[in-house]
């Protein structure tokens, strides 16, 4: 049974903000309350958040679908809708954020670091809040927006000091068995790590961490064995320990080709030519392996290593090789640029900035996109005439219809608004900017209406009094 999972595919879903609501205040003898409908909730984030009591991305491997609590609608007399619960999902420290496209979108690491994976969306705004001296009654409320949907990649990378690497049964886990207090399974047979193992360890005033990293061997950079499933957890140590098997039972292995194989795999892997590097010469408390450590070790320091004879079992070398990597740590730490504060950027938008864009298509379709246009549409009911024209009025006074006709849009020309995947399309038809003096009943919009009913028995009524004013022409007075 899986126990350990370094890497899952998440798909999360934030809450969906809450309609507002169109209300108006009714009261005995209070005729005219005006309206009082309350805004929609904020629909709930969800926020990946490092939490150092998790190790490992299991939970997300059986359960990856998670979603945040949606928000409230507005209710009349004033009521805000609830907003939704942000949905905290605890991820190990060093868990990495990629999008499908591998990209990274965050690093988590460091208790409490944070990251909002998909956002909430906003809540509605009632009617009691889309009054002005204009538009004094609002037959209609905004809609609240769908919250995002997201589908990320969680890598975990180990974060430790220092990672010990070699081949199977070379001795890593007895080694950081003893260095620390770590309880890793040890077994006689190859693959007996299938997880990393962290060990804590304690060398004077030194205090580091020991990543055991299961065993490599030829072809794991390019995915044999477990090696591709594990490499990516050496990257963030600052020191590598080259554990070797100088008591190896199979004889076309030695310890100088042990670790130019693996050299050769992390190198291949890349990334990682810039960390020190130690040599551990294991299990010397074998006659015929302390014989072979004292054979290869003068070719090992020939290249530059520094080569430390060591025996998990019988605790040999062990005090010598813990400074020493307490030393490689410090000097790495020392290294390592001071975090600086956060600092606040502003980028303020250019003065021509609208913030939106129209292009015309090979099909003759006109295309705005833009934040405020697409955020405008989602909240549109398109079932309410009256708020249909208040998203008129709203794109004509950011400037959409004079960006149109500079674009050679024409009467009837179809304009979609949004992303080709999600898009409102509709007929375009110039028309002026209008507030109250173009409403008529509530939820109603004389600019969407073809006949004008009204309108025509006012002309028809002109027209009778211009008739009767014709006959009497001519006749004088008595």
């Amino acid at each position: 049974m899986t126990t350990f999972v370094d890497r899952v595919e998440l798909h999360v879903a934030a809450g969906n903000g809450g309609h507002g609501c169109a209300s108006v205040h009714r009261e005995k003898f209070k005729p005219l309350g005006g309206p009082d409908g309350g805004n929609g909730g904020r629909g709930g984030d969800v926020i990946l958040t490092v939490d150092q009591s998790v190790t490992t991305l299991l939970d997300y491997h059986h359960s990856p679908h998670r979603k945040a609590t949606n928000g409230k609608p507005g209710e009349g007399g004033n009521r805000s809708g609830k907003d939704g619960q942000d949905l905290v999902l605890p991820v190990p420290d060093g868990t990495v954020v990629l999008d499908g496209a591998g990209n990274v979108l965050a690093d988590l690491v460091g208790e409490g670091t944070s990251f909002v994976a998909a956002q909430g969306g906003r809540g509605g705004l009632g009617n009691a809040a889309l009054s002005s001296a204009r538009r004094k009654a609002p037959g209609f409320a905004l809609l609240g927006e769908p919250g995002d949907l997201q589908d990320v990649v969680l890598e975990l990378k180990t974060v430790a000091d220092v990672a010990l690497v070699g081949y199977p049964s070379a001795g890593k886990s007895s080694l950081i068995s003893v260095l620390s207090a770590a309880k890793p399974k040890i077994a006689d047979y190859p693959f007996t790590t299938l997880v990393p193992n962290l060990g804590v360890v304690t060398a004077g005033s030194t205090v580091y961490t020991i990543a055991d990293v299961p065993g490599l061997i030829p072809g794991a950079s390019q995915g044999r064995g477990l090696g591709l499933e594990f490499l990516r957890h050496v990257e963030r140590c600052s020191v590598l320990v080259h554990v070797l098997d100088t008591a190896t039972l199979e004889s076309d292995r030695d310890p100088v080709s042990d670790l130019d194989i693996i050299e050769e795999e992390l190198r291949q892997y890349g990334g990682l030519g810039d960390r020190p590097r130690l040599v551990v010469l294991n299990k010397t408390d074998v006659p015929d392996g302390r014989e072979l450590a004292e054979m290869v070790r003068p070719d090992l320091e020939a290249r530059g290593y520094r080569v430390f004879e060591v025996s998990a079992v019988a605790h040999l070398g062990l005090r010598e090789l813990s400074f020493a990597l307490a030393e490689l740590v410090a000097t790495a730490r020392a290294a390592k640029p001071k975090e600086e504060a956060t600092r606040i950027v502003i980028r303020p938008k250019a003065v021509d900035d609208t913030g939106f864009t129209v292009t015309r298509e090979e099909d003759g379709l006109f295309r705005v996109r833009g934040e405020k246009p697409e955020r405008w549409v989602r909240q549109t009911d398109f079932n309410n005439d009256e708020a249909v024209g208040y998203l008129a009025d709203r794109l004509g006074r950011l400037g959409v219809e004079e960006k149109l006709m500079k674009a050679g849009a024409r009467s009837g020309d179809g304009v979609a608004i949004g992303p080709e995947d999600n898009a409102v399309v509709f007929d375009w038809e110039p028309s002026m900017m209008a507030g109250a003096e173009m409403l008529g009943r509530r939820g109603e919009d004389h600019r969407f209406e073809a006949p004008r009913p009204a309108a025509q028995r006012r002309r028809d009524r002109q027209a009778e009094r211009d008739e009767s004013d014709e006959e009497y022409e001519g006749f004088e007075p008595f």
